[in-house]
């Protein structure tokens, strides 16, 4: 599918906190350098024809003040848009919401540096039990999807996307990218031997999941 330890190692990775007045905040930032022009990774990343191909189905109004829907997973609202080089949006799922910033900037040689910012109010017992791996693992795959998506202009297709998650190359990914996350939680002072537990939880979370997928694949094809 894609080469885990090149991707792996070109994602920069950070956490952080911001104060609101609604309280604490903590933020987990992505970022990748991309070899296609600043045009293409904004269309990628704001067309309903697009997205598909490398994250999940999208509907509704992708506009400032519009609400968006992605298939089984998060909707909200965009907030701010300024194309082609920025959008926020909220981020809502189970009940919960949280933000996104999308920032795209360009770079010499005509690449596009993309950065995601997800912003979260979460409490300290919920965030010691998975972490920034909760939520980082999943922007992971993501970029790995858009990664390819801009090198082959090729789609991701779902089920073979859920079957390689549970290959041995997807848990060694997603393994690599939970430990990338523990690196980053340390990084800002987090107990090591806490961050330890939550990376560990994460990770087990992401392969049960694989697992799951593959589970489903092989009673259908028993049943038909």
């Amino acid at each position: 599918m894609i080469d885990v330890t090149h991707q792996i190692n070109a994602v920069r990775r950070q956490v952080g906190r911001r104060v609101f007045k609604a309280g604490e905040a903590r933020v987990v930032t992505v970022s990748q350098s991309y070899d296609a022009p600043l045009e293409d990774v904004w269309d990628a990343c704001t067309n309903p024809e697009r997205i598909p191909r490398w994250f999940l189905p999208v509907t509704g109004e992708l506009r400032l003040g519009g609400r968006y829907q992605l298939q089984g997973n998060a909707g909200g609202t965009i907030e701010r848009c300024d194309p082609p080089k920025s959008f926020a949006a909220t981020w809502e799922y189970g009940g919960e919401i949280s933000w996104i910033e999308l920032r795209l900037a360009p770079e010499e040689g005509g690449g596009t540096r993309f950065e995601l910012e997800h912003i979260a109010h979460v409490d300290d017992e919920k965030w010691g039990e998975f972490g920034p791996g909760a939520v980082g693992v999943g922007w992971d795959m993501m970029l790995m999807g858009l990664a390819r998506h801009l090198s082959t202009g090729g789609a991701v297709d779902p089920a073979e996307a859920m079957a390689w998650l549970g290959s041995e190359e997807g848990r060694r990914f997603v393994t690599a990218s939970s430990e990338a996350w523990y690196a980053a939680n340390v990084a800002i002072g987090e107990d090591a031997a806490r961050a330890r537990e939550a990376a560990d939880r994460t990770t087990a979370a992401y392969t049960a999941v694989g697992d799951a997928g593959n589970a489903g694949k092989a009673d259908q094809g028993a049943a038909g």
